[in-house]
């Protein structure tokens, strides 16, 4: 068993000398390589350098001139513009009992017809619950408390009132055309 273990105990030794042999060997067969590399490197460097791309040809932009100072600025806000003191009188009647088709948005009611003649003409208005109902001159519609001015065969002209933006209130034009079908 002594002797098993001494010739172990050799080979260990021998061993790492014998790997250290082989890669130095190894290392010693790249050496004629490096002569073809550092030829081509020579040679690549030696090439004359190519020529740079132009520069861009910059182009002249065209100016503009805003010539129309006097007007109203179009960045601003132009309800703000709008003297609110003139319009203070202005706002809806909290106490006044709200009609059935001011539950509704302008944009969802359809005017559906008409019954009468001059003034004493009526809209018949379908809601977005198909409900018709019948309103005159005097009668209110629309979530902005749109105050039916006048009927006309093919539509309904109001006046709304609307938040100006700075705590009052201004007038808004609007109207319902006569659907077609």
């Amino acid at each position: 068993m002594k002797a098993t273990q001494a010739m172990m105990s050799r080979r260990a030794v021998w061993r790492p000398l014998i790997l250290a042999l082989i890669a130095a060997s190894a290392l010693s067969a790249c050496a004629p390589g490096m002569a073809d590399l550092q030829a081509w490197v020579a040679e690549v460097k030696a090439r004359p350098p190519k020529p740079l791309d132009p520069l861009p040809v910059m182009r002249q932009f065209e100016t503009f001139e805003y010539s129309v100072q006097n007007e109203r600025d179009p960045f601003s806000n132009p309800i703000s513009d709008i003297d609110s003191t003139a319009n203070s009188s202005l706002r809806p009647d909290p106490s006044r009992r709200k009609e059935p088709l001011e539950a509704f948005p302008l944009d969802g009611l359809d005017m559906v017809g008409t019954l009468g003649e001059g003034d004493a003409m009526v809209a018949l208005v379908m809601d977005p619950e198909r409900v018709v109902h019948k309103v005159t001159a005097g009668n209110y519609m629309g979530q902005s408390d749109g105050h039916i001015d006048a009927i006309a065969e093919d539509h309904i002209s109001l006046t709304e009132l609307v938040p100006d933006g700075a705590g009052g209130w201004i007038e808004r034009k609007a109207q319902v055309a006569l659907e077609d079908q």
